[in-house]
């Protein structure tokens, strides 16, 4: 007797693996594998979302409307071009299915954010894999991969695992480069965290094209990751389309309250923003002195690469932390299998991070704690 069979792509994929929440040390860990930010959510939004819990027996607005609202006044957008949806994971996913055929190609970059590969695949498209240059999307690199089936390209701008970005410009030659009736996705999840004066997350070239979409999270610096909140800025075209295949539902009642309250208080944002520039700052001049290379970031982590072999490698670098219960990111899935990518964590779990890492490589306990007390870098 047959079974049910699935439709083609959908037995490739290979399922997301999230950053470790368990450690082998047999307390509470420090939990540094998954981008979160250390200062939590704004107590604005705790306040916003509890005041919901009451009403937990109504459906939520459809349309998100006080969140489309809240969002336009901030960034000075057009709420009817703005989607919301559970995590920009989903919206992600949505894109690809409503814009991929079977055999259609969805271009990525080499070490691009593994949700791409999976949406396109359970879309029944084609992933295209495009090649980075020195960690970093290469602009030249992706346009040579399109093809008359290429229908949507993702690019992650700052990329996850690396942390790198490419300037406003590169993105602009980008769309200049595709042709019209590929839709071009520009994840800007972590953009909140970037002072680099020629970036842009996206949203001049959604306003100016109608074959561009910007995608946002509040999982990131709003301290929201529990709640699964994203959303997109798109065409018209495009909101039409997410729209009409979307849940009716797809973002909850204190999903859409705490959301509200976040991106209305800027003071906490910019305290998130400033901890961590602070503190990715002195994380990667403190690994720098253990003799680790890093991959310089704007984000809100760092990509540590290890020896190839030998007793200091990547995954026994990990599977000591682990033991010590502290959890940073194995990113193999990513290509990059002698590289741990670490989050941006409180002063103590940041000085905890580094003193045990010294003492994996080889420091003595005085050593260790020295490094572990540096001071920030002078700005």
């Amino acid at each position: 007797m047959s079974a049910p069979t699935p439709r083609p792509g959908i037995l490739d994929i290979e399922p997301y693996v999230p950053g470790e929440s368990q450690s082998l040390g047999g307390k509470p860990p420090i939990k540094l594998s998954s981008n979160e930010t250390p200062l939590g959510p704004s107590p604005l939004a705790i306040e916003a979302f509890s005041k919901v819990a009451h009403t937990m027996h109504r459906y939520p607005d459809g349309s998100a409307y006080e969140l489309r609202q809240a969002l336009a006044q901030r960034y000075g957008l057009n709420h009817e071009r703005i989607v919301c949806g559970a995590g920009s994971d989903e919206l992600l996913s949505l894109l690809a299915y409503g814009y991929l055929q079977p055999g259609d190609e969805g271009i990525f970059t080499q070490h691009g954010f593994l949700v791409y590969r999976i949406a396109i695949l359970a879309s029944g498209g084609v992933p295209v894999v495009a090649p980075e240059k020195n960690l970093r999307t290469d602009v030249d690199a992706i346009l040579e991969k399109v093809t008359s089936r290429t229908r949507i390209v993702f690019v992650a701008n700052p990329n996850n695992p690396t942390g790198s970005y490419i300037p406003f410009e590169e993105v602009r030659r980008l769309r200049a480069g595709l042709p019209a009736k590929v839709l071009l996705v520009l994840d800007a999840a972590y953009a909140e965290y970037v002072r680099k004066n020629d970036y842009e997350a996206g949203l001049e070239l959604v306003a100016t094209t109608d074959n561009t979409v910007m995608t946002r999270t509040f999982s990131k610096i709003f301290g929201l990751a529990a709640l699964r909140l994203g959303w997109a800025y798109c065409p018209e075209g495009v909101c039409d389309v997410l729209n009409r295949i979307r849940g009716p539902f797809n973002i909850s009642a204190p999903a859409i309250a705490a959301g509200v309250a976040s991106i209305k208080d800027t003071t906490w944002m910019e305290a998130a923003c400033a901890h961590n520039e602070r503190w990715r700052d002195w994380l990667m001049s403190a690994l720098k002195t253990l003799g680790l290379d890093v991959t310089p970031s704007v984000a809100n982590f760092l990509l540590v690469h290890f020896p190839s072999d030998g007793p200091h490698n990547a995954s026994a670098a990990d599977a000591f932390l682990n033991e010590r219960s502290i959890l940073l990111r194995r990113v193999s899935a990513y290509g990059l299998p002698d590289a741990l990518r670490i989050s941006v964590g409180t002063e103590d779990e940041n000085r905890t991070a580094v003193k045990t890492l010294a003492q994996f490589l080889g420091r003595d306990e005085q050593e260790a704690e020295r490094i572990a007390q540096m001071g920030l870098p002078s700005t």
